[in-house]
């Protein structure tokens, strides 16, 4: 009885340390994939090179669009390449017209405040929400035939009472709270919403002047001329100091060497497929 005791208990702990074993097998593979997966460079590269393109959003399914880009998305690259010791710097490459102001905001604080060199490289378009992240990399790119700027805000909608008239149809108002239904299309607006509106988006404006002022180190009258919703090419941006350089790539490469002490031909980029982001 002795001897079935000591067998059972033998082999108690024999299935309980190939289970810890299993446990652990498991988690070094799983650890592995998930490195596989997320790491940002493959030994060689040394600069990782995110997208931000088409509209810039709080998170996906808003609207139908095709090109999204999400603080989310943002944070969870940048957490990557940060815990990547491979990564030396990262390149934004920017093809964006703008989109809501907070989300542009936390994506460029989450540049700004990134413990790697960031450094921007805006193409066809890097324009409203899309400036003011470009505004807070370290060193900003652009192609002299880039549109470039269009520092402002915008609450622009259709109003279509008349249509509705023609229509037959009657909108009906019940609200609680006077402004409730401020912004209906269904019906004009009265000069006390739009006064109101126009108060909000002055705080929202200025508030996006004083950070290009400050992510770029203009001075703020300087910053106020320019912020009247207008984009220009990057030829003009570069007279106005709302970028540092005109080029493409190339000129990154410098500018990075120069950053990180390194020969041109040393900054290499992570080139990015969309089915492998890490997000």
């Amino acid at each position: 009885m002795q001897k079935s005791f000591l067998r059972e208990t033998a082999g108690a702990i024999m299935r309980s340390i190939v289970v810890v074993l299993t446990i652990v097998f498991i988690f070094i593979s799983i650890s592995a994939l998930y490195d596989a997966e997320t790491g940002i460079s493959d030994g060689t590269c040394n600069v990782a090179v995110f997208p931000v393109e088409g509209t810039i959003l709080p998170y996906h399914g808003i609207g139908d669009f095709e090109l999204i880009t999400t603080p989310d998305t943002v944070e969870s690259f940048m957490d990557s390449v940060e815990e990547d010791e491979a990564v030396k710097g990262v390149l934004l490459e920017i093809n964006s017209p703008g989109g809501t102001p907070v989300a542009s905001e936390r994506i460029a604080e989450r540049f700004r405040s990134s413990s790697l060199p960031v450094v921007g490289l805006i193409g066809d378009q890097g324009a409203s929400g899309a400036y003011m992240i470009a505004a807070a990399t370290d060193y900003l790119v652009a192609s002299p035939m880039s549109d470039v700027g269009s520092i402002g805000v915008n609450m622009s909608y259709v109003e279509e009472s008349g249509k509705n008239e023609e229509e037959g149809l009657t909108y009906v108002q019940l609200t609680a709270g006077k402004f409730k239904d401020t912004g209906s299309p269904n019906r004009p607006i009265t000069d006390e919403e739009r006064e109101l509106l126009q108060a909000d988006l002055d705080i929202v404006h200025n508030y996006f002047i004083d950070l290009v002022s400050d992510y770029r180190g203009l001075e703020r009258d300087k910053v106020v001329a320019l912020a009247d919703g207008s984009s220009m090419p990057g030829t003009r941006a570069l007279d106005n100091n709302l970028v540092d350089k005109l080029g493409g790539r190339r000129e990154v490469q410098v500018e990075l060497s120069n950053i990180l002490n390194m020969n041109v031909e040393d900054v290499i980029f992570c080139e990015y497929e969309s089915s492998l982001l890490p997000f």
